[in-house]
């Protein structure tokens, strides 16, 4: 089966990195665009079987699974654009968080989901948030899970808990990357603790507490 991605941007070429690294996919199996395409042609650089597209559409002539990586505001717009190219045999994947799994399915005549991704499934670790159309079939929905137990813990969740699930799951890194960079920066400011002592010691706290929580040896 191949796949497509639509949008080489930071979190697309995050999850293409991921794949890769967690062995989801082959390379060949990948077909990707850019509005910009020399942003796609430098992710061949790094995998140099990876088929770059022209055009979106060409992106969904030879891919079934086609993850849309564009920014919330575009993603309407780039839908009724490969609407007439969709068939029943495609699947199209969301990645982006405010439009809900029904504003999809309004849009396009296919199988759809939404995936909410982690910044910490580059390290092949955290999260991803999963939500299905009533549409998606059950082969498109073991396939959509079989990438993402590649690189991080596949989670089913309904509609309404969306916002607060993105917030603790994708957001979250950001948060406490604040509060433990601002934990180090306090340390180097007060005492006579290098920054680069600091930065060793708090990394290795954080890395050792999500320990003790994965073993359930402190909760």
């Amino acid at each position: 089966m191949n796949i497509g991605f639509i949008g080489t941007g930071n979190m697309g070429t995050i999850l293409i990195e991921s794949f890769m690294n967690g062995n989801a996919v082959k390379q060949e199996q990948l077909f990707i665009t850019n509005r910009t395409l020399e942003k796609a042609y430098n992710i061949q650089k790094r995998y140099p079987n990876i088929h770059v597209m022209p055009t979106n559409e060409e992106v969904v002539k030879h891919a079934t699974i086609v993850f849309i990586c564009t920014k919330p505001l575009h993603m309407p717009d780039v839908l009724k654009q490969l609407r007439p190219h969709l068939t029943d045999h495609h699947c199209i994947v969301s990645i982006t968080s405010p439009i809900s799994v029904q504003q999809l399915e309004s849009l396009v005549p296919c199988s759809v989901a939404r995936v909410i991704p982690s910044i910490t499934n580059r390290a092949l670790a955290g999260s991803t948030l999963i939500t299905v159309s009533e549409r998606c079939t059950e082969a498109d929905r073991t396939t959509i899970e079989h990438l993402f137990r590649s690189i991080s813990r596949p989670i089913y969740i309904d509609e309404p808990i969306t916002r607060i699930a993105s917030d603790l799951a994708s957001c979250g890194p950001a948060f406490f990357s604040y509060l433990i960079q601002k934990f180090i920066d306090a340390a180097v400011q007060q005492t006579p603790i290098t920054k680069e002592q600091a930065t060793t010691l708090a990394t290795e706290m954080i890395i050792g507490l999500g320990a003790l929580l994965e073993q359930q040896l402190y909760t």
